[in-house]
C-alpha cells in the first residue's frame, strides 16, 4: 500500500502542471464561445440568374483568353455584374470573366473576396433593393464591379487582402476550408472574415479580443508550443493524459483502501478528489483517445474530385436549362458523371432562409438540385444522390461493393457534428467492417468526412465526456456552467495536492 501510495504521489506531481494548463483554459473555452465577433450573416442570398444578362457565351469568353479548358464554372456577381467565375487548373485561382462583353475583370478574386466579406460582415440591401446600373448594357462592368468594391457607400475600409493556402497559427484545421481569402476591415477590433470564394462561403471570422484568448487557449489547451514535434506532440499528449486517467484509478483505490484523515488540507484533497475523479476519468480517456487517434490517423487537409472539361463543353444554354428545371436558376455547375457531362442546376428556393449562424443553428435546407445532362438537356432523375455515390465512389478508391444507402444531411448531429463544418452534405454508407461512411459535399465535389465505427465512438466520447455535451439537454448556457463547474473542481483538487505534497517536502 505505501508503495501505490508513494507512486500515486509521484505521478501527480508528474501531471499536475499540465492539468493546471487544461483546466484552467478548459474554464475559459466556453467565455471563447460566447464572445466571438459579431457578424451580420453567415449566409449568401440566392438570386436568381436572368438570362438576358449573359450577353456573351462561356465558350466565346474562354476562346477569346484561350482557355483551351476549366476545371469548374459558376455564376457570380458583383453588384449588378455578372462574371463566369472558372478555375482554369489545378492549384490556379479562379478567373472572373464578365458575362456582357466577355473581358476578364483584374484581380477578379480579390475584389470577390472583399465583396464576400463585406456582406457577411455588414450585411446588404434586399433583393429588391439592389443598386442598378444607369444601363445595364454598359461595356465597363469590369469598371463598375470594381469600383463598387474598393469605393463602398458604406461600411469600414478593408486594411488587407491576403490568399490562406495552408492552415497557420491563426486560421488552423479546424475550419476545414482551403484556400480561402483573409481580408482585414480597419476597425478598432481589428476583425478579419475568412472567405471561400468558390462557393461563396463564411468560413471564419477573428478580432484581436477574440485573438487572445485563441492564443491562450492554443497555448495551455492545445500546446501549440509543440507543434514543431508534428506528429509526436499527439504522442505526447496521449501519454500524459493517459497518465493523469492512471493517477486517477489510484487515487480512487487509495481511497477506498486508506482510512480518512479527521481534518486539514489532506482531508479536503481526499474529498475534493473523489467528487471530481469520475470527470477526471471523462477528459483524461477522451482526451487520450482523441490524441491517439490524430497521431495514427490521416493528416487534416483538402479531399476532392477535380474534372476537367475542354472549352467547347462549356457550351449551354441557361434559358433553356431554366425550361428543363422547371423554375428559376441560382447557379450552375458543371460535372462529368458516368462518362456523361451533366449541368448541376442550383434552383432559386421558394422561401429565402438566410442562415444567420450555421454553427449554432446547426441546419441548412440549401437549394434544390437539378442535373440536366449537357447533350440533349434531360432531367437526371436523383441526380444529387447519384452523383454523391459516384463521388464516394471515387474518394474512397472505388470500393468493389454497391452503397448500401445514400441520405442527405441537411442538420448536424452527434456523428456528423458542426466541426464537420459543410452543410448540406450526403452520407453514403457502405457495408463491411466498421461499415465505413463517407460524408460528400456534391457542390464542390469535396469529402467533408469519413467515418466508421471505430472514428464515430472516438468523436462521440470526445463530444459527450470532453465537451460535456451530455449536458445538450440544458442548452449551451448549462453546458457552458457545468464545464467551468467542474474545471475549477480540478483546479482546486491540483492546488490542494500541490500544497499537500510541499508540506510533506519541508
Amino acid at each position: 500500500m505505501k508503495k501505490i501510495y508513494k507512486l500515486h504521489r509521484s505521478l501527480s506531481i508528474i501531471i499536475a502542471f499540465p492539468v493546471l494548463l487544461w483546466a484552467s483554459s478548459g474554464f475559459m473555452h466556453p467565455l471563447m464561445t460566447t464572445i466571438r465577433p459579431a457578424v451580420a450573416t453567415q449566409g449568401w442570398p440566392v438570386i436568381p440568374v436572368d438570362p438576358s444578362r449573359l450577353r456573351v457565351s462561356l465558350t466565346s469568353a474562354l476562346s477569346r483568353h484561350h482557355l483551351d479548358s476549366f476545371l469548374t464554372v459558376r455564376l457570380v456577381h458583383i453588384d449588378t455584374n455578372w462574371f463566369y467565375q472558372v478555375v482554369p487548373g489545378r492549384g490556379a485561382g479562379p478567373v472572373y470573366l464578365s458575362c456582357a462583353n466577355g473581358n476578364v475583370l483584374p484581380a477578379g478574386d480579390w475584389l470577390y473576396a472583399q465583396y464576400l466579406a463585406r456582406y457577411f460582415l455588414e450585411g446588404g440591401v434586399s433583393r429588391s433593393g439592389i443598386r442598378m446600373m444607369a444601363d445595364a448594357s454598359a461595356p465597363d462592368c469590369c469598371g463598375d464591379a470594381t469600383e463598387c468594391v474598393l469605393h463602398p457607400a458604406r461600411g469600414a475600409k478593408v486594411a488587407n487582402v491576403s490568399s490562406v493556402k495552408a492552415y497557420d497559427r491563426e486560421y488552423k484545421s479546424i475550419n476545414r476550408l482551403l484556400p480561402v481569402y483573409r481580408v482585414s476591415f480597419d476597425r478598432a477590433d481589428g476583425i478579419r472574415i475568412y472567405i471561400e470564394t468558390t462557393q461563396d462561403r463564411f468560413s471564419f471570422a477573428m478580432d484581436d479580443r477574440r485573438a487572445v484568448f485563441d492564443e491562450l487557449f492554443r497555448i495551455f489547451h492545445t500546446w501549440g508550443w509543440l507543434d514543431i514535434m508534428g506528429r509526436w506532440k499527439d504522442v505526447v499528449v496521449f501519454l500524459v493524459a493517459a497518465l493523469a486517467f492512471c493517477t486517477v484509478l489510484l487515487g480512487l483505490y487509495l481511497f477506498v483502501r486508506l482510512r480518512a484523515p479527521r481534518a486539514g488540507v489532506r482531508r479536503l484533497h481526499r474529498y475534493t478528489a473523489v467528487v471530481a475523479a469520475l470527470f477526471t476519468l471523462f477528459w483524461s480517456f477522451s482526451g487520450a483517445w482523441q490524441a491517439l487517434s490524430k497521431a495514427t490517423g490521416p493528416e487534416d487537409r483538402v479531399v476532392g474530385v477535380q474534372q476537367r472539361f475542354g472549352a467547347g463543353e462549356g457550351m449551354v444554354d441557361v434559358a433553356r436549362l431554366a425550361a428543363a428545371a422547371g423554375a428559376p436558376i441560382g447557379n450552375i455547375g458543371l460535372v462529368k458523371m458516368e462518362g456523361k457531362d451533366y449541368w448541376r442546376v442550383s434552383l432559386v428556393p421558394a422561401r429565402v432562409a438566410v442562415v444567420k449562424d450555421l454553427m449554432r443553428d446547426g441546419r441548412s435546407a440549401g437549394p434544390g438540385v437539378v442535373y440536366v445532362a449537357a447533350s440533349d438537356y434531360s432531367v437526371l432523375k436523383e441526380g444529387d444522390r447519384r452523383y454523391a455515390v459516384f463521388l464516394a465512389g471515387v474518394l474512397s478508391g472505388s470500393l468493389p461493393v454497391a452503397p448500401l444507402a445514400a441520405t442527405p444531411v441537411t442538420a448536424f448531429d452527434d456523428e456528423y457534428n458542426f466541426t464537420d463544418k459543410r452543410l448540406p452534405v450526403w452520407r453514403v454508407s457502405y457495408p463491411g467492417n466498421g461499415h465505413p461512411r463517407w460524408y460528400v459535399e456534391t457542390c464542390s465535389g469535396q469529402l467533408a468526412a469519413r467515418m466508421d465505427d471505430a472514428t464515430y465512438a472516438e468523436g462521440f466520447s470526445f463530444s459527450v465526456f470532453h465537451k460535456h455535451h451530455f449536458m445538450d439537454w440544458g442548452g449551451k448556457a448549462v453546458r457552458d456552467v457545468s464545464t467551468m463547474f467542474w474545471a475549477v473542481i480540478q483546479l482546486l483538487m491540483v492546488v490542494v495536492g500541490l500544497i499537500m505534497y510541499f508540506r510533506f517536502r519541508k
